[in-house]
């Protein structure tokens, strides 16, 4: 982009990503047809509405790398800082490294077009394994080094790892973009879910078996071992996965980069806007549920892992709730469902916390399915839309922008929740027919700013979007209208 001079967030707007959607101005639809027809012959996808070649690669890729990050991203990882006495401000800061650190994808950015994308997210990955590797040996030096000093340690080398993960991170989505065809971007996003949910269940599973109810410390090595080995299988995957060459017009990192420009383009700022407002709704969420449930709620970290490992079926469940109505109804309707099922979410557990609903099993799984239904979608939803309004031209720092906002914010807000946690204390009282003590003051919380993020899901910009209105129609009526009549006939 720099040294470009003259082009306008709103001219880039214009230039759209080879999307493939209309016939440019000037093409017939004969050579509309003969330009898809070579687009599809360079990019590997057989069929103008299939996915491209090879594309079976990257779900197996974010399969293997989502058994391993889970382990040293989630729950056991906040499990292991919890048995080393650490603070819920801690524990925000531990949640909070892996989105804090995606800021380097601004520097980062530039480097991608001399590189390429698939050596830039390779190196990242092959680097932050490596690290992975390192954590496993922490648990084990308890011998010789004490409980506050393998505590600095692991925050360091969650600090290097995701350095790393954040720095080659800022290749992933600009080079997805380009190996998918827009049409089919729903498609593909949903069955990278499934693929990612799918294993969040093994780990948990895994890590809930392995730690049992009070793990040693040789039983949180193994859990990260098993992270570094998941991770290394992902890498061979990566490494098959069809490459793509960076658009001859992206910057090539020469003269300033228009940042500001970027950012105020008006459809990019509202989404920029919606995704900070989002990552203050939720960062913290998974961590503060896990710290609620072992530190008020009595769960052993078995049954914590568990109940946690249930989320990611209300993960597996928004292939069903997205599935084609994500290319077909959009992503603005998306997004508005999984706000309101986020409001739904918090407000339960703050019952729960409240002392309004029991902190039982039961309540704990339905909830838990519904806060992990909400990130799945959530990210399918965010990410297509953000593929959509992001032009070609630039296109790298646009997506490094888009996820420095995004996931910087997510970042931070379990900090700054992890301070007012600790604030409140052991304070409460009774109001409104339940306990506010510092949990369900921190739900409710929660549970505004779920709101106010509904609220600015109707101000995106997403032509030809359906509403949220007739999405949950849809899901509500017309489905099981359609799935009795195949069960019973008419």
């Amino acid at each position: 982009m720099g040294g470009r001079g003259g082009s306008s967030p709103a001219s880039l707007h214009s230039q759209a990503a080879g999307d493939g959607r209309a016939p440019r101005a000037g093409l017939t639809d004969d050579s509309w047809l003969e330009c898809v027809s070579i687009r599809s012959r360079l990019t590997g996808v057989s069929d103008p509405a299939g996915l491209p070649k090879g594309i079976q690669n990257a779900y197996a890729f974010a399969l293997f790398n989502a058994l391993s990050f889970q382990m040293v991203l989630a729950g056991p990882m906040i499990l292991y800082a919890k048995s080393l006495g650490a603070s819920s401000t801690i524990l925000g800061l531990v949640a909070g490294l892996m989105p804090i650190m995606t800021i380097a994808q601004i520097p980062a950015a530039q480097f991608i077009s001399r590189v390429g994308y698939k050596r830039f997210v390779l190196g990242g990955w092959s680097t932050r394994v490596v690290f992975i590797f390192l954590m496993a040996l922490v648990p084990m030096a308890g011998g010789f080094l004490n409980a506050g000093s393998r505590l600095a340690l692991i925050i360091a080398l969650l600090f290097a790892f995701n350095l790393s993960r954040g720095v080659s991170s800022c290749a992933w989505l600009p080079w997805i973009t380009h190996l998918v065809p827009a049409e089919v971007r729903g498609r593909y996003l949903t069955i990278d879910q499934l693929c990612n949910n799918g294993a969040s269940i093994t780990a948990f599973v895994f890590a809930a078996l392995m730690l049992g109810d009070s793990a040693a410390a040789w039983e949180f090595a193994g859990v990260f071992l098993f992270s570094g080995a998941a991770g290394f299988v992902s890498l061979l995957f990566l490494r098959r996965i069809p490459d793509a060459p960076v658009p001859t017009d992206d910057d090539d990192g020469r003269g300033p980069i228009p940042w500001g420009a970027m950012a105020n383009h008006p459809p990019f700022r509202r989404m920029l806007e919606m995704n900070a407002v989002w990552s203050i709704a939720y960062g913290g969420l998974t961590t503060f549920i896990v710290s609620y449930l072992k530190a008020s709620a009595g769960f052993t970290e078995r049954e914590v892992l568990l109940v946690m490992s249930l989320s990611f079926l209300g993960g597996l469940a928004s292939y069903w709730v997205a599935g084609s109505r994500l290319d077909r109804l959009g992503s603005k309707p998306v997004l508005g469902f999984t706000m309101a099922a986020g409001i739904a979410a918090t407000l339960g557990w703050g019952l729960v916390a409240g002392r309004v609903l029991p902190a039982t099993a039961g309540p704990a799984v339905a909830l838990a399915f519904l806060v992990g239904l909400c990130n799945a979608l959530f990210s399918v939803a965010n990410n297509r839309l953000a593929m959509g309004l992001v032009p070609t031209m630039g296109r790298n720092h646009f997506f490094a922008l888009f996820a420095v906002v995004w996931q910087l914010t997510l970042g931070v807000s379990p900090i700054l929740w992890g301070i007012l946690l600790d604030a409140v204390g052991s304070r409460r009282g009774t109001a409104l027919g339940m306990e506010w003590n510092r949990f369900s003051v921190f739900f409710v919380l929660a549970a505004a700013a779920f709101g106010a993020t509904f609220l600015m899901t109707r101000r995106l910009d997403e032509p030809k979007a359906g509403s949220a209105d007739a999405m949950i129609r849809e899901l509500l009526l017309h489905h099981p209208q359609k799935f009795l009549v195949r069960l019973f006939g008419r």
